[in-house]
């Protein structure tokens, strides 16, 4: 099978990222974004999706998260779609729900390149250390739109920590089973031809 994996640099007046993708990997992740628990997040993200992961990101935190959190996401986004080139032999979708304590989060994926976003649900306290709570929805809606998926995605609770860890480890998990190669599909899964 061929590597599918990417390397993607993006730099800008807020932000200068590195990230490395291995869709194939053990689940190493090495996260350094100047934000804590969305460090904690992505090595999370990386270890539920068994991704090889590395992102380096120095932002403007003394604006606030929103630049980091958004331009990482862009970037991995444009690592996803580097990775998997045409998507050959994928199995395209894929539905997960994870909970964690009282919080549970659900993730409907298509990997379709046609981007979409829909989210339900709300956050229980507006921040978790230095991570806005509701940047984890904005990181969804810039990774889906980056990375060309159709994404619905939801979480209930009452611990904003729980409900966001929660809906990122379900991101993984659904995405690890989209991104799987299906040994019987020697072409993509569309009866257009492409994806």
């Amino acid at each position: 099978m061929t590597q599918r994996t990417a390397a993607v640099t993006r730099e800008t007046a807020e932000t200068a990222i590195e990230v490395t993708l291995d869709v194939d990997g053990d689940g190493d992740a090495t996260v350094d974004t100047g934000i804590g628990f969305f460090d904690h997040m992505l090595g999370s993200f990386a270890t539920h999706g068994l991704f090889d992961l590395t992102v380096q990101c120095d932002g403007d935190l003394e604006v606030d998260d929103h630049h980091t959190v958004e331009d990482v996401a862009i970037t991995l986004g444009e690592a996803f779609t580097e990775a998997l080139g045409d998507k050959r032999g994928i199995r395209r979708f894929a539905d997960r729900q994870v909970p964690l304590d009282e919080a549970v989060a659900s993730v409907v994926v298509d990997v379709s390149g046609r981007p979409y976003f829909d989210f339900d649900g709300e956050f229980s306290q507006d921040a978790v250390g230095e991570m806005t709570s509701h940047m984890a929805q904005h990181f969804l809606r810039s990774l889906a739109m980056n990375a060309g998926l159709t994404l619905h995605a939801g979480v209930e609770g009452e611990n904003a920590h729980h409900e966001v860890e929660a809906l990122f480890k379900c991101l993984a998990r659904a995405l690890d089973d989209a991104t799987r190669i299906d040994e019987r599909r020697g072409d993509v899964a569309s009866t257009k031809g492409e994806l």
